[in-house]
């Protein structure tokens, strides 16, 4: 049973993780519709025009913290035996709160008002699209930590 900490520690494994995350991402982003699909698309490309390779780069700044807020949910998927994907949806919430506790307190300490302004404005739905990512999340600690 693997660390997601461990993982993330070991760089060429972290590069392999960060692009599979900003992958993750982008399907995520890809997949949204209607008028919050609209929002969030428009939030994204923002914070991808905000500054070239901002995204991975936010993403390599993000991993130990996203890592060690995840970790003991995966060290209790494994230690149980259970599905990932079944898991991670079921603890949604859980999952979703320990990886936007980390996002606002950086979005509270950033210099970039307009990637701020983008965050708050999605701030109230993010537990709602994060919850809907476990199956590709599930399926990215399986890959890399299994």
């Amino acid at each position: 049973m693997g660390s997601l900490v461990t993982v993330v520690s070991d760089p060429a494994r972290r590069r392999l993780v960060i692009e599979d995350c900003v992958a993750l991402l982008e399907a995520e982003v890809d997949a949204k519709s209607g008028l919050s699909g609209l929002a969030i698309k428009a939030a994204y490309k923002a914070v991808k025009g905000a500054r070239p390779g901002m995204v991975p780069q936010s993403m390599d700044a993000l991993l130990d913290d996203f890592a060690r807020a995840t970790d003991p949910l995966w060290q209790e998927c494994q230690a149980k035996g259970q599905d990932p994907r079944s898991f991670f949806v079921s603890r949604k919430l859980d999952t979703a709160n320990a990886l936007l506790a980390i996002t606002d307190a950086r979005a509270q300490r950033s210099p970039h008002p307009t990637l701020v302004k983008a965050y708050q404005g999605l701030r109230g739905v993010a537990v709602e699209h994060i919850g809907a990512a476990m199956p590709r999340l599930a399926d990215l600690f399986v890959k890399h930590a299994r």
